[in-house]
């Protein structure tokens, strides 16, 4: 509860530094729009309907991709972690398509697939699938051979080991990879939705760019803080809750 009143009053003062300097004129309102011209806007665009169906729209493919990436990137994950021969191909192949910014995957898409939403799941899909693969494979190498041998001792092997021992043991570093894939994911996403334009459905990406084309700065500071939002929400509710869980189930959690 403290954590929560002490990230309030620090947003709260931000603001109001943010509405301070607007009225002193410290910078032109075509560049920073007041915060009320922001919450305007949000205000306009839910009670029309465009800011819920456009948030509807950008998280269903978002959900889509990213549990594509996730169901793709823990068996390769785990390939590469038992067999030196993945390792060395998908394992490498991993590493250097990480480093690749996501707006680097629209170009391809585009050409393969056109303006659909094929290329939007495939660019998400992207940014989500290399990052578990690699945290997938270091949560199983870093494994203490202990367990290994205690699980050897009592008779697990094969399949028991893997989905009773070593899966388990390496959780910690597979959230981890969940959560690094889907900030990948968000970015790949809006990197999509700004470049690729269907008529499908318009998500925030495209309200952000054509916030941008219009020279409407509150549309796009609007667009910002509710992604924004939505990245926060996403970590409070589903991600930190399980990282929680797991280091006081390894009894790793800071006292």
């Amino acid at each position: 509860m403290k954590r929560f009143l002490f990230s309030a009053a620090f947003f709260v003062t931000l603001l109001l530094i943010w509405e301070w300097a607007f009225r002193a004129r410290l910078w032109s309102p075509v560049l920073l729009p007041a915060p009320e011209q922001v919450g305007n806007y949000l205000k306009s665009a839910a009670e029309d309907g465009t800011l819920w169906h456009a948030t509807i729209i950008t998280m269903r493919r978002l959900l889509i991709g990213y549990f594509v990436g996730m169901i793709g990137g823990l068996p390769l994950g785990l390939l590469t972690a038992r067999w030196n021969l993945f390792r060395d191909t998908i394992g490498t192949m991993a590493l250097g398509l990480q480093t690749l910014p996501s707006v680097c995957w629209v170009p391809l898409a585009l050409l393969w697939f056109g303006q659909s939403e094929a290329a939007m799941l495939f660019v998400v899909v992207m940014g989500t699938l290399w990052s578990v693969v690699i945290a997938t494979d270091t949560g199983v190498r870093n494994v203490p051979p202990i367990f290994r041998r205690a699980a050897l001792t009592m008779g697990s092997k094969g399949l028991h080991m893997w989905l009773k021992v070593i899966l388990p043991a390496a959780l910690p570093f597979v959230v981890s990879g969940m959560k690094q894939g889907w900030a990948f994911a968000w970015r790949s996403l809006m990197a999509a939705e700004i470049f690729v334009t269907i008529l499908t459905g318009f998500g925030l990406g495209q309200l952000l760019h054509y916030g941008r084309e219009l020279s409407a700065m509150d549309q796009v500071i609007g667009i910002i803080v509710v992604i924004v939002v939505i990245g926060l929400l996403a970590d409070k509710i589903f991600f930190s809750p399980i990282e929680r869980f797991l280091h006081r189930r390894w009894g790793t959690s800071q006292a």
